[in-house]
């Protein structure tokens, strides 16, 4: 009801009814008015407008133009209003950053592009541009319809000189925020000094630079379809060296690992070079740093996992840690179902090579973790694996377990 100015909320607090949008019925963060005088949350009225409605939420009449007008007053109300009821858990919205102006991208990329600019605005404007891509997805996605990426890219390649270092790293670093074309990624991985001038960079005193250079090198093997490519850069001297010590940086940095697994695992998609990660020391990278990942990059890690399993060095190397077998069992059914089907998959490769690893995935429990696997709503890849692992271990388990019971073969939980 809105015969009152305040309404109730679950955590037991009052919000007046005007600081909540209409649309969502949440306290807005970034309000904004639309050409009808009617005030909503940016992110509601932009979801309604992009979902094909062309009239006012509450008024029903046309909206005559989608001009969204920044509500500073009654922004500076909510915050004000969030600072009073601290007390009660109630957290102070930031203020939000402003959709960037086309008009200010178009004039930043031309400041960039103009060989005649002096190398200090040139530095100036690719550091506006960055700060703008990193302040919304929208921003983003408006400054990439500028063909962003191809003007940065003849920087990154044909600024290599030691006086344009600087430029060069700026550029670089508004390039690792956006997406390539194939066309873009196949002029990267195409050339091996381009190539080799990314690999180079993971060396950079500088972890930023290392993580751009990395992200680059990532979407230029994604991003191509040739296999030949893929392979010449997995292939030049350096790369998993570079990406693993990424992985390894010593400080806390999510952006370096998120990166850093991105690209291990791109290039271990080539098969040929996957010895080279193992040499490199990917296995006790991934292996240390398993439990620091977020979720989709766990997912990577133990994707690449399972990939570098898959050949005897690999299998060995992981075989020879003796965190490998009781991280993977104790992964499975924690993540995801993707984290569990990458766990079993490189569970069952370290089993089949190895008695040593089966005693030690009887030992950490794998038997009770399968069994709750195939009876789950996980993969049919993932339950698939986990039956061959339960057939392979079955003469590994103790006397005393559920595998040497008559229930157990009697069920058609797991069909051998």
């Amino acid at each position: 009801m809105r015969g009152s100015l305040l309404e109730p909320l679950d955590m037991g607090i009052q919000i007046p009814y005007y600081f909540r949008c209409p649309i969502s019925l949440e306290l807005m963060r970034d309000p904004v008015t639309v050409s009808t005088g009617q005030t909503y949350d940016r992110a509601s009225i932009e979801s309604w407008v992009s979902t094909g409605n062309t009239t006012c939420p509450v008024t029903r009449a046309p909206l005559t133009d989608f001009t969204l007008i920044p509500n500073h007053t009654l922004r500076r109300l909510i915050q004000d209003w969030c600072v009073a009821n601290r007390s009660f858990g109630v957290e102070r919205i930031p203020t939000p950053k402003q959709p960037a102006d086309p008009a200010l991208v178009r004039s930043l990329l031309n400041q960039v592009s103009s060989g005649s600019s002096h190398l200090s605005s040139r530095l100036s404007a690719l550091s506006r541009l960055r700060g703008l891509a990193r302040d919304s997805d929208k921003n983003r996605v408006l400054i990439s319809s500028f063909n962003v990426a191809e003007i940065v890219l003849s920087i990154v390649f044909g600024c290599t000189r030691s006086d344009s270092a600087d430029l060069n790293q700026e550029a670089l670093a508004v390039l690792a925020l956006f997406p390539l074309s194939e066309a873009q990624c196949v002029f990267v991985a195409s050339d091996s000094d381009r190539a080799g001038y990314l690999v180079s960079l993971l060396s950079h005193s500088s972890i930023d630079v290392r993580v751009n250079s990395a992200a680059v090198i990532e979407m230029a093997v994604s991003g191509t379809g040739s296999p030949e490519l893929r392979s010449q850069v997995s292939n030049a001297d350096g790369v998993f060296e570079g990406i693993i010590g990424i992985l390894n940086y010593p400080l806390a940095y999510p952006r370096a690992l998120k990166i850093g697994v991105k690209a291990l695992f791109a290039l271990c998609l080539v098969k040929q070079h996957r010895h080279r990660a193992v040499t490199a020391g990917a296995v006790e990278a991934l292996v240390e740093r398993l439990a620091d990942f977020e979720k989709c990059d766990c997912e990577r890690a133990l994707a690449t996992v399972e990939l570098l399993c898959r050949i005897p060095s690999g299998c060995a190397a992981f075989a020879a840690h003796a965190l490998t077998v009781p991280l993977l069992v104790k992964t499975i059914l924690k993540i995801s179902d993707r984290a569990t089907e990458y766990a079993a998959g490189a569970l069952l490769s370290l089993c089949s090579d190895s008695e040593e690893a089966q005693r030690d995935a009887v030992a950490a429990g794998v038997l009770t973790q399968l069994l709750l696997l195939v009876q789950s709503d996980c993969t049919d890849r993932a339950k698939r694996k986990a039956q061959m692992l339960l057939k392979l271990l079955r003469d590994s388990w103790p006397e005393d377990s559920i595998a040497n019971s008559d229930d157990f073969f009697c069920s058609d939980v797991v069909p051998f």
